[in-house]
């Protein structure tokens, strides 16, 4: 056998073994919800659709929980209620899975390439980590939305806006209009001075809102001036799947948490996120921007249950990606791949479970906000590719910049030094308007 097909039959080899290994893990790691939030969209539809009955009146039986996303989002999910349950579930997981693909595909397909990775090995192995993964696992077995609104957000800052499309923004508009918490990334165009993107993506959310009002006129009267602002199904903010500032705040004082302290660590953290996105669109680091904007939109939430962590994505790659390009043998290379290692090994983990039923004393503070505290260094420290943008392409870099560089724009927090010395910049459900799950 020729050495070419002996390495791919090994590499064939390998990524079966981390298959297994990973079906092995999820038969243990992982929990079933049984599609749970799937029933809740078809109930409702159905009983709009087939009974015709109200949407926002809709709840599934047995529980508090009805329809709470805007009536675009009802537009956009209506064949659903065509379908057999059976088939319902069949296109949620396979629209999953094929976003989750392409999205992982945009951002680590240019790794593989400067790391001289087999592409399709490359792959498979981030699709069986994605696997492991909890907020994607969480994600696909509610039949939840969440890697459907990153790729449309990931089309727009990923392949659109880079190549000057004049098209971008679209779909961080659509995103918005079907759930409103992608609304931060149109206020990313607007802090980082992309106004004909930023104006595009407003134009399209205001476009899908209206046209649905045009069609649904008393479903769209209902959301917007009731349900929207409804507040009566709004569960404990303190459940410890409430992985956002707010979450914090709330296990300090489940009984009377405190709403100035968390308005203090929203704007901080805000503060914190502005200046690093600026920082990274001012190198034309498109991916770096996505990555600390879906950080920071996990962060000030009011409510972040575990699912929506498949927003850290883009950051857990792109660790890999400053790795990778640093020093081989190096520090920051070890430190780095250290950081994205012990990050998502907890992101599989389900630690925050273990204080499900008890978050007091500081082992509680610390572990029942494990994944908080994984966002919030990602937002201060992932690193700013400078290196990884062509000269052409920063947008607002008025000269050629060194390719092969590492170093970031000043200010910019700094995580390790390089070899060569110089200092590298590096179950409850809150029923209120940014809380839909």
């Amino acid at each position: 056998m020729a050495q070419g097909a002996r390495r791919t039959a090994a590499q064939v080899a390998g990524v079966v073994a981390l298959a297994v290994a990973v079906t092995a893990f999820l038969s243990v790691a992982a929990v079933r919800h049984g599609f749970f939030d799937l029933k809740v969209y078809y109930g409702a539809l159905t009983f709009w659709v087939h009974d015709h009955g109200e949407i926002y009146d809709y709840l599934k039986p047995g529980t508090q929980y009805g329809f709470t996303y805007p009536p675009f989002a009802a537009l956009v999910m209506l064949p659903m209620a065509y379908l057999p349950w059976p088939a319902a579930i069949t296109v949620s997981v396979a629209a999953s899975v094929v976003v989750s693909a392409v999205l992982i595909w945009w951002l680590l397909d240019p790794v593989s390439r400067r790391a001289g990775w087999s592409r399709w090995l490359t792959l498979a192995v981030a699709l069986c980590l994605a696997a492991a993964y909890e907020p994607m696992r969480e994600t696909i077995n509610f039949g939840q939305v969440n890697m459907l609104l990153l790729f449309l957000v990931g089309l727009d800052l990923l392949r659109l806006l880079p190549a000057g499309n004049r098209w971008a923004g679209v779909g961080i508009g659509l995103a918005t209009a079907i759930k409103l918490t992608p609304g931060v990334f149109i206020v990313y165009l607007l802090i980082t001075r992309r106004w004909r993107a930023a104006f595009t993506s407003m134009a399209a959310a205001v476009v899908a809102t209206l046209l649905a009002a045009a069609l649904f006129p008393d479903a769209s009267r209902e959301f917007w001036t009731s349900s929207l602002w409804n507040t009566s199904r709004v569960g404990e903010l303190a459940f410890v799947s409430n992985q956002s500032l707010r979450g914090v705040v709330a296990r300090l004082d489940p009984d009377h948490p405190s709403t100035l302290a968390w308005l203090l660590l929203v704007l901080a953290t805000l503060g914190i996120w502005a200046w690093r996105s600026r920082a990274a669109v001012a190198v034309g680091d498109e991916a770096t921007g996505l990555a600390l904007t879906g950080a920071v939109m996990c962060l000030v939430s009011p409510v972040t249950w575990v699912h929506h962590l498949v927003w850290l994505i883009p950051a857990l790659i792109l660790l890999v990606d400053n790795a990778m390009a640093a020093p081989a043998h190096g520090p920051r290379r070890r430190a780095l791949l250290a950081f994205a290692v012990i990050a998502y090994g907890l992101l599989i983990s389900r630690i925050v479970w273990a204080w499900e039923k008890d978050f007091t004393g500081l082992d509680g503070f610390l572990g029942s906000n494990t994944y908080v505290w994984i966002s919030l260094a990602l937002l201060v420290l992932l690193p700013i590719r400078r290196w990884a943008v062509p000269a052409a392409v920063g947008p607002a870099v008025g000269r050629p910049e060194p390719t092969g560089s590492a170093v970031e724009p000043a200010g910019v927090p700094q995580l390790v030094e390089p070899d060569r010395g110089t200092p590298t910049g590096e179950r409850h459900r809150v029923g209120g308007p940014l809380a839909v799950r």
